[in-house]
């Protein structure tokens, strides 16, 4: 590990808040590496571009030669995270949690260096005998967690809040005092969780760690945060020509942030279209082989900009189960044709996905192949295909 610098000003580009004021800077006047710590719960199987804001900032801090410490939340999931939102979560399946956070470690080092990082699991502490909960819990009042805006709201509004809500912020808490950081970051939405930690520390008898916010992405939307649940997101594992046509899709307005949260750039000068296509080729080169990109770009071409595919069309559900797709059913249900019709179509080389020609003797393709791309029968008919 390279010796750590006291240098902040690349450390702290693009933050919201670096808390207590002061407290960072004076730990990296200390010239020790610094324990910095990110924990993610694995509540859903991939990583996307929201994820990518704080975990390039943890991954700046590893290049700065500090220890990066991932956690996955594979304790803390079973509750489920209530920041930000007005319902409970709905529970996984231990089943569920570990095949996440198994996708979740291994698309995490596509930003982190896999072998400086320490990578933990909370259910490693907080499988804990019902006393050392009980000490846990009594170290913090309700008080300060009704002071969290949230939990506050939905008490105020009269809408259900579980003690199993009430006691994720202790748990999340807990780690820091598990693994010792010196400084966690988190999302705006994580604040209160993130300072609870620091209390959590003192109150154990450790230095308190210092916590720094991270803005949230917005999704496709341009509105509202990027999330898998709400289906505007950008997954890093994303095939090229899909993560390049959602990049584009994005509006003008958003362009600014997503350069600066993920690129740490400015939108160049020039049109907003090129701009866009920029952003959209460096990503696509950034988390796919080199020149990617470029394809990419080609393909997206062939397909929209010669005004083959309308900008509004309906969306079709995809039922397979993650498995295989039957073609002809698909058609039938996407554009009221009968099954044999849409074996017809297939047969002569009328039903396109995303612009090429779908081979007449392959009836049976994977749902992961079809999620986001546009299939088009004759000139006209177009839907969009959606798991």
């Amino acid at each position: 590990m390279t010796p750590p610098t006291p240098e902040t000003g690349v450390l702290t580009h693009g933050i919201e808040a670096a808390l207590p004021e002061g407290a960072l800077a004076s730990q990296l006047a200390e010239g020790r590496p610094l324990r910095v710590k990110l924990g993610i719960d694995p509540t859903a199987p991939d990583i996307h571009l929201g994820h990518v804001v704080v975990l390039e900032k943890l991954a700046q801090f590893q290049r700065a030669g500090h220890q990066v410490v991932l956690i996955i939340g594979d304790y803390t999931a079973r509750v489920g995270d209530p920041s930000g939102r007005d319902t409970q979560r709905p529970v996984l399946s231990g089943e569920e949690i570990d095949a996440n956070a198994k996708t979740f470690t291994d698309q995490a080092f596509k930003v982190l260096d896999r072998d400086g990082t320490e990578v933990r699991f909370n259910s490693e502490w907080l499988d804990m005998p019902v006393a050392d909960l009980f000490q846990l819990v009594g170290r913090v009042t309700v008080a300060q967690l009704l002071a969290r805006e949230d939990f506050r709201t939905r008490m105020e509004q009269k809408r259900p809040l579980s003690v199993l809500e009430l006691l994720y912020p202790i748990m999340q808490g807990y780690d820091s005092v598990a693994i010792r950081s010196d400084v966690e970051l988190g999302g705006t939405d994580q604040t209160f969780n993130l300072l609870l930690g620091r209390d959590l520390q003192q109150a154990h008898g450790q230095p308190g760690q210092s916590v720094m916010t991270l803005p949230i992405l917005p999704g496709l939307d341009g509105e509202r945060r990027m999330s898998k649940s709400l289906g505007n997101y950008v997954g890093v594992t994303d095939p090229p020509d899909e993560m390049f046509g959602k990049v584009m899709s994005i509006p003008d307005e958003a362009m600014g942030t997503y350069y600066d949260l993920l690129l740490g750039d400015r939108v160049p000068d020039g049109p907003a279209v090129e701009a866009k296509r920029a952003l959209a080729r460096r990503l696509v080169d950034r988390f796919h082989a080199g020149g990617a990109g470029a394809e990419a770009e080609a393909h997206f071409d062939r397909v929209h900009k010669k005004r083959e595919v309308p900008e509004d069309m309906p969306e079709v559900a995809i039922e397979g189960g993650g498995g295989d797709v039957h073609l002809p059913a698909l058609l039938a249900g996407a554009f009221d044709v009968s099954s044999s019709e849409a074996r017809r179509l297939l047969t002569q080389g009328g039903v396109k996905l995303d612009g090429e020609p779908i081979s007449g003797d392959r009836l049976d393709v994977p749902a992961s192949e079809l999620e986001g791309r546009v299939i088009q029968v004759g000139k006209r008919r177009f839907a969009r295909l959606r798991t």
